[in-house]
Parts: C-alpha cells; sequence; structure tokens
C-alpha cells in the first residue's frame, strides 16, 4: 500500500457526516454496502468507502456496534482490490479511530464480497440507491441480515 493512498484512507473521516449514496452489495457474516458518493476516481479505478452493517446487539465489551467502515483501492483494468483501513461505528454513531490494513492489494474473486465492491466501484451509475444515511443503510442491513 502507497503512503499516498494511506494518507487519502485516514482523511477520510469527516465522510461519516457527509451525504452518502449507499448501494448494498452483499449479505453474509455481515450487510456490505458501498458508498458510491466517495468515490475518488483514478484513470485505472481509484478509492472507495464501505461499510459493513453487524447484527443488532453486536457488542465488543460493554460497547454496542453498528459495523465499521473501510476505504479501497480499486483497480478496475486489473480487477484488484486493496482493503487500506477499518475503522469500527458504534451505535451512537462515533466512528473510529482507523486501523491501518497492512495485508497486500488482491485480485477480487468472483462471487466474493471484494468482487461486489469493485463492481459496484467500478459501475456506480449502474445501481440504485438504497440508503443516503448512515443510519438508513444500518436498519436496511440489519433486516436483510435477519433475512439472511
Amino acid at each position: 500500500m502507497s503512503l499516498v493512498l494511506f494518507g487519502l484512507a485516514l482523511s477520510g473521516s469527516a465522510q461519516a457526516q457527509d451525504a452518502h449514496r449507499f448501494v448494498m452489495t452483499g449479505v453474509g457474516r455481515f450487510a456490505n454496502f458501498a458508498d458510491t458518493a466517495s468515490i475518488v476516481a483514478t484513470p485505472e479505478g481509484g478509492r472507495i468507502r464501505a461499510f459493513q452493517v453487524v447484527e443488532p446487539d453486536f457488542r465488543a465489551g460493554d460497547r454496542a456496534y453498528w459495523g465499521g467502515w473501510s476505504w479501497w483501492a480499486f483497480d478496475c483494468q486489473a480487477g484488484t482490490m486493496d482493503r487500506l483501513d477499518f475503522a469500527a461505528v458504534r451505535e451512537t454513531g462515533e466512528e473510529g479511530p482507523a486501523t491501518p490494513d497492512t495485508e497486500p492489494g488482491h485480485v477480487a474473486a468472483q462471487g466474493g464480497d471484494a468482487f461486489e465492491l469493485l463492481v459496484a466501484a467500478c459501475n456506480p451509475d449502474d445501481y440504485d440507491t438504497d440508503a443516503v444515511m448512515l443510519r438508513e443503510a444500518v436498519i436496511l442491513g440489519r433486516s436483510n441480515l435477519a433475512a439472511y
């Protein structure tokens, strides 16, 4: 991961209060959303922020969580994804701190969560908006988790 992308990833913490365009990309262990409003494009792809919703009453210690944000770098031509960080979000909406993800990027395998995020990142206009506020995405995600 380049230092430039790492710096860009850390600079996104204010994004939580900005307008969103959440697109649900899958449901399994988590309900996954691409925030296509966060896309920063480059000729090859760019970066996008994604949110993972956890089941209701998910707790770590004595704190309840909605899930967490991650910045991802993507390359549409090469079909690769690189998760840059993770920042948990408490049920109060409080975010962070972001923890860098030091694993190398990888080719997004068809059928996997990273692949679904890549497809949404590379083709954002092909998707309808599922939610515009984080709380809405959490409600929708938890509803889909319950039905899964």
